[in-house]
């Protein structure tokens, strides 16, 4: 399976984030249309098919991809 580089995917739920927010208080047709590109982005970045399992999976990801970072600047340090 294809993953998205972490700064795609960083990218991608603070985007989710601020519209989210946007949405809250200005609610919007466009600030609506931009949150569902965005979440539906975010379902083919991660292979899932709803927002909530995109999120989840994005974050798990990007914890993955800072303790591998973390692990390789460890072992270079050594």
């Amino acid at each position: 399976m294809l993953m998205a580089h972490p700064a795609v995917l960083t990218d991608l739920v603070a985007q989710y984030e601020a519209l989210r927010a946007l949405e809250a208080s200005a609610g919007d047709l466009e600030t609506q249309q931009r949150l569902d590109d965005v979440s539906y982005t975010l379902c083919v970045a991660t292979g899932t098919q709803d927002v909530d399992t995109a999120l989840t999976a994005a974050r798990r990801q990007l914890l993955g991809a800072r303790a591998a970072a973390g692990s390789l600047l460890t072992a270079d340090a050594v």
